[in-house]
């Protein structure tokens, strides 16, 4: 009997701790997104052969309060601890997992060095040289921390990965369902065509996370508000592979799910937008993802 029990206890801690990072639980705002190939017709990898492994993604982009209790400031323009941080590039994003990753005792993700620059990161083709930062940042690999998603994570998730109904934008073919863009983020509905001097009379700007309706897997805010950093180079599209990880080089980090003051197509979950990694304004966001 005695035997038994402990078999039974030994076995319960083995299964608690596989779901959970060496450093502690998963936060509470974390979802596990089931790993698989694309459901939903609307994404750039349908149909390609691209599996992605399980992950875990948080529901809500980074808050102001979650950036200021890691970095100890608040770049954003739209102040509130319940708004998502803004004005944030990439490499801002990827300190921000390393620093919260050895705040709560898990192994750092990335490897920054400031001192060599990355040949991988390129000139823009028609503007020249944009990112004079050019930090060499690489994969810890087998590392527990915090870290951006791929764009394959993000569009898997944002396509609402195995319970996917087919939307065009993160939870709705109705985009005023689930996002905050150039129409709704202000103090009217706005009509017509895109206007910034309309825009900024009608004081459109991010808004609290998770105002709006989740999606399929009950993830917020991935269609509108900011637009979303993730790790990959913007390039090709990988098909028949398993948790690609984008180009090998490039000029421009991805972004995706469009923000508050863009338009309709950009929140689309397989519209994909580009920055230099030093690029910010904003409208420029991001989520953190872990490895289970």
């Amino acid at each position: 009997m005695k035997k038994s029990f402990l078999l039974m206890a030994v076995l319960l801690v083995a299964n608690v701790a596989l779901a959970m990072p060496a450093g502690g639980a998963v936060p509470d705002s974390f979802i596990l997104v089931k790993g698989g190939t694309f459901k939903n017709k609307a994404s750039n990898y349908y149909g390609k052969g691209v599996v992605v492994s399980d992950f875990y993604i948080d529901k809500y982009d980074v808050t102001q309060k979650e950036w200021i209790e890691v970095m100890g400031n608040n770049p954003s323009q739209f102040k509130g601890d319940n708004r998502p941080v803004e004005t944030v590039s990439w490499y801002d994003a990827i300190e921000y997992c390393n620093k919260r990753s050895i705040k709560e005792g898990l192994q750092p993700y990335y490897r920054i060095d400031r001192r060599s620059k990355d040949p991988n990161n390129q000139p823009d083709p028609k503007f020249g040289e944009l990112d004079h930062i050019k930090w060499t940042v690489t994969i810890n690999e087998g590392a527990n921390g915090y870290r951006l998603p791929t764009e394959a994570q993000w569009e898997y998730a944002a396509s609402g990965g195995q319970l996917s109904q087919g939307y065009t934008y993160s939870g709705s073919d109705n985009i005023d369902d689930v996002a905050w863009y150039w129409r709704n983020s202000g103090d009217n509905t706005l009509t017509g065509w895109w206007s910034w001097p309309a825009i900024a009379q009608n004081h459109d700007q991010t808004q609290p996370v998770g105002s709006k309706k989740p999606n399929e897997l009950g993830l917020y805010d991935m269609s509108g508000n900011v637009r979303e950093w993730c790790w990959d180079w913007r390039g090709s599209l990988a098909s028949n592979v398993a948790d690609p990880r984008g180009s090998q080089s490039g000029f421009g980090k991805v972004w995706k799910g469009g923000g508050w003051m863009g338009v309709a197509f950009t929140a689309a979950v397989a519209f994909r937008g580009s920055l230099a990694a030093n690029g910010s304004g904003p409208d420029q966001g991001f989520r953190v993802v872990l490895s289970p």
